[in-house]
């Protein structure tokens, strides 16, 4: 009789076991993240997005399943990314970077989409202002290019001999042209000139630093492109192989070797587009949440890599960094 009532039981259980994990299945909220850039060297932001969400009570994993879109250095696939997103119908869609961003826009005009980008998203048409977005989008402006000014201040100050600079940008990105003219500014006002130069791959970002040897500039400045923030490591091995003395946006080339980093916290942009995207799952709506600026601004210095190129940091610059390697 027990046996019987046993394998009663275990048939029972078969039944109802694909019911119970169909219902778990339906209630995981789901996000949809979309990236022009390769998986490898976005982890931090990624980690920013889940605290975010986390902080909302969705964990991924748990009643959270992420989709990610990453291009893997093939941007012509971006608005296919996004189209198939859209075609899932994902509750939110978290979109990385302007032209993911734009890509999201194109894809829908009813899916919420939460952006992080890093200049004024009214000139860029994604919201009618910055109070009152009013459409599906909303997110963080995390005000990275407009540092331009600031970052060739500070390489002033750390080599005042050197006359000449160079701004390695992407050639296409939308942030480029503000990033070079605010650092082109500064650098007249300083009597120091500036050198812009253009890379869009790998291989070109090679061709800049043997420029740059040739050209004998004196610093480099490293704008804000995820083309960039993917290869951090390979071009902080670069600025230590031709012994260049280099400014980034972001502190994870400073703790990856670079010399100095002055930018946003992106992290923590990121966790408040996590935060976002968690509320909207709860039912606001992008129109009613205004977009966010960031909070915090760091200035990272690497004393190991300022000693390495045989440089003494001032007392002044010293006196300002949030973090000092050693």
């Amino acid at each position: 009789m027990r046996r019987r009532n046993f394998i009663k039981g275990i048939a029972i259980s078969a039944l109802v076991w694909p019911l119970v994990a169909r219902a778990q299945q339906s209630a995981m909220a789901v996000v949809g993240f979309l990236r022009d850039a390769k998986a490898a060297g976005s982890g931090f932001l990624v980690d920013g997005l889940r605290k975010g969400l986390a902080e909302t009570g969705f964990v991924e994993g748990q009643n959270l399943t992420i989709e990610y879109a990453w291009t893997e250095g093939q941007s012509a696939r971006l608005s296919t990314l996004a189209t198939e997103l859209v075609r899932r119908r994902v509750p939110v869609i978290v979109s990385s970077a302007i032209n993911a961003t734009l890509a999201a826009k194109v894809a829908t005009s009813t899916i919420p989409i939460v952006f992080a980008v890093n200049t004024d998203p009214v000139a860029l048409g994604l919201v009618a202002s910055v109070n009152h977005p009013g459409g599906n989008l909303t997110g963080v402006n995390y005000l990275s290019s407009e540092l331009g000014a600031k970052r060739v201040g500070l390489m002033h100050e750390i080599l005042p001999k050197v006359t000449d600079f160079g701004v390695l940008v992407h050639p296409t990105y939308p942030t480029s042209a503000p990033y070079i003219r605010d650092a082109e500014m500064a650098a007249r006002s300083l009597g120091l000139r500036i050198e812009v130069l253009n890379a869009s791959n790998e291989i070109e970002i090679d061709s800049a630093f043997a420029v740059l040897s040739t050209r004998k500039l004196g610093g480099l400045l490293v704008a804000n492109n995820t083309l960039f923030t993917t290869s951090r490591k390979h071009i902080v091995e670069l600025t230590a192989r031709y012994a260049m003395p280099t400014m980034f946006v972001e502190r994870e080339f400073a703790e990856d070797g670079g010399l100095i980093s002055y930018g946003p916290d992106l992290p923590d942009s990121y966790r408040q587009a996590g935060v976002y995207a968690g509320r909207i799952l709860k039912g606001e709506k992008p129109a009613d949440l205004p977009v966010l600026q960031p909070v915090k601004f760091e200035l990272v210095i690497n004393m190991k890599t300022a000693k390495a190129l045989g440089l003494v940091m001032p007392s002044g610059v010293l006196s300002i960094a949030d973090e000092v390697i050693e």
